[in-house]
């Protein structure tokens, strides 16, 4: 499995792709948009940047770029800057052309509700490529962004043959096999610390969301619960004869949820970066979901809307591995056990908030 070659979450905006089916994600962005309004003003206020430079990283298609887009310009407004340069990064097969079409329509939308007042200009250019290699020349970005990525690993660890009809960590994960996945995560966010820190200015900023863990028990956590009906999913179709065992036992997600300490340790390995601040929310596992109690109310509906949400997320890996003609049985599986789950326990995603300053 190749992340660049293989990974982009789905085109179009049909009913199964990621643009229809993303709503998980922008929660998030409203839900962190204090912490992204107040990077914004450090680096206004304490910087003075004749041209504000800031980078979406795994910007992904539809709506929720332009979310952020517009929360950076209102949040940008009122501090005197000339103009912003946005950059859109995500790995080559991201459906850039989506990208660029919808943000076509936000500048003219833009444009429209300041007619006859003067506007920030802003400019937006794409930038494809993964956010695990260099990007930027040195000092050159104030703001880095990134959002329901930096879970992704850049490559599966080598070694995880042990890991045998599971897709990530779940209860039977032999211990070496999920050691070999935190010093994936640990490479990873090292290697991603010491590129952005050559890329921002002295004192730029960087707020980062992504899925973490609450527990710092490696085998707990609700998104291995996930990956694990997952699993069950694809061990049903091999018991159907739709998909072979072997092709099962060496499939694994290049995922991690990390522990805030073990961000934390990554964080201080590097010494290159001020922790301005850094905490745990939950979002329900149904994106249509929005109630804060423990109820479900339609674990059959909520099956399928997690289901839907997670096949616009990794549908690609798993047409890599597995061909596509299993995609509907196997979500269809997976819709199942999802709402199973969801009768015995209301589940929720611990997603990560962090907000970093370059030293």
């Amino acid at each position: 499995m190749s992340m660049e070659r293989d990974f982009h979450m789905v085109e179009g905006d049909g009913e199964t792709s990621y643009t229809t089916n993303s709503r998980l994600q922008q929660k998030a962005l409203f839900e962190t948009k204090s912490v992204l309004e107040e990077a914004v003003r450090q680096v206004c206020s304490a910087l003075l940047p004749p041209n504000l430079v800031v980078c979406d990283l795994g910007c992904g298609p539809g709506d929720n770029t332009l979310i952020f887009l517009s929360e950076v310009i209102k949040a940008s407004s009122s501090h005197n800057v000339p103009e912003i340069q946005f950059f859109l990064n995500d790995l080559p097969g991201n459906d850039f052309s989506h990208v660029f079409r919808s943000a076509e329509r936000f500048k003219s939308s833009v444009t429209a509700c300041h007619k006859g007042e003067r506007r920030l200009p802003f400019h937006i250019a794409g930038l494809s490529r993964s956010y695990y290699t260099r990007l930027f020349p040195s000092q050159s970005v104030h703001l880095f962004h990134s959002s329901y990525s930096l879970h992704w690993r850049s490559q599966l660890p080598d070694g995880l043959d042990g890991n045998k009809r599971n897709i990530y960590i779940a209860k039977a994960t032999p211990l070496s096999v999920v050691k070999l996945y935190q010093e994936q995560f640990q490479k990873d966010l090292i290697l991603f610390l010491e590129l952005r820190y050559d890329e921002l200015v002295v004192g730029g900023q960087m707020v980062l969301t992504f899925l973490g863990r609450k527990e710092e028990d490696l085998y707990s956590g609700n998104m291995n619960y996930l990956c694990e009906l997952l699993a069950q999913s694809l061990q049903s179709l091999v018991e159907k004869d739709l998909v072979e065992e072997d092709k099962l036992n060496s499939f694994n997600l290049p995922i991690f949820g990390a522990s805030i300490d073990e961000v934390k340790a990554a964080i201080k390995q590097t010494g290159l970066f001020d922790i301005n601040e850094i905490k745990l929310f939950e979002s329900n596992w149904d994106p249509y979901d929005d109630s804060e109690d423990d109820n479900v109310q339609d674990n059959i509906q909520s099956g399928v809307n997690v289901a839907k949400c997670i096949r616009a997320v990794m549908e690609t890996l798993f047409v890599s591995h597995f061909g596509e003609s299993i995609l509907d049985a196997l979500f269809k599986e997976y819709a199942s056990k999802v709402a199973e789950y969801l009768e015995r326990d209301k589940a929720k995603y611990s997603v990560m908030v962090l907000s970093l300053q370059r030293r």
